[in-house]
């Protein structure tokens, strides 16, 4: 049975069918602009949902790497800080929506680019949804909101990097054949500050700075992995929402 197909009509096609298209359509050529108007929430989880982080423990975590407990800095806000390297959650999952708020704090107020207030979130431990300071950019596939290298978002829904701000995630991993073969890669969702950037974007390998193919099987459940780019970022308000398969 196929999973996830559904119909989508091109620009071209709405163009025919109602005789007009007001403005371009996303992901055909559009400039991405900085959208306004947009907040981010402190969302509640869903009773259904397993916290991961909920500012008071960093228990869900670990090191990536070495599996040592989380060293990462608990605040008195009730965020943890980026510092010691990256980490990864002690659950491995599937498919799942995913809730995180963060805040990219660029420091050096000189840097630039892949600087300020890089950070990352990895999906099953292997694609990448960036995190960094992108507010009022043309965003690209590795800004703010970018499946790294692989989709940039539609719009750009950054707040400015001193304000929190939120993803929520819909992530289904690939499937494989039973050869070995990848037959859908992984999809990815993505709504930043409740504005929807990422509409099932696929990706057929593994992002940059990825776990490595010892450390994680593409064909098994795994790992969130927030990533520690030596930069200043801070996170809270951590929940998943898991739709298929997990592993302890």
């Amino acid at each position: 049975m196929e999973r996830r197909r559904k119909l989508l009509l091109s620009c071209a096609e709405v163009s025919m069918i109602v005789g007009i298209v007001v403005v371009p359509c996303y992901g055909e050529g559009a400039a991405v602009k900085q959208v306004s108007n947009i907040a981010s929430t402190n969302l509640k989880p869903p009773s259904d949902a397993i916290m991961l982080f909920d500012g008071k423990s960093t228990d869900a975590w670990v090191m990536q790497g070495s599996k040592e407990p989380c060293r990462w800095e608990i605040l008195p806000t009730g965020a943890m800080r980026v510092r010691g390297g990256s980490i990864i959650t002690k659950q491995k999952f599937t498919d799942y929506q995913l809730h995180l708020e963060f805040r990219p704090l660029s420091g050096d107020l000189n840097a630039t680019g892949q600087g300020r207030g890089n950070s990352g979130v990895y999906n099953q431990g292997l694609y990448e949804v960036q995190i960094l300071d992108s507010y009022g950019l043309d965003s690209q596939d590795n800004d703010c909101g970018g499946i790294y290298r692989v989709s940039k978002p539609m719009v750009n829904a950054c707040l400015k990097p001193t304000e929190w701000q939120s993803y929520d995630i819909l992530f289904f991993a690939p499937r494989f054949d039973g050869s070995g073969k990848m037959t859908e890669p992984a999809r990815v969702s993505v709504l930043q500050n409740g504005v929807w950037i990422q509409q099932n974007a696929q990706a057929w390998k593994r992002t940059t700075a990825a776990m490595s193919e010892k450390e994680q099987d593409e064909n098994e459940p795994g790992p969130i992995m927030l990533q520690d780019h030596g930069n200043p970022v801070e996170y809270r308000n951590i929940w998943i929402r898991p739709l298929g398969p997990t592993k302890l």
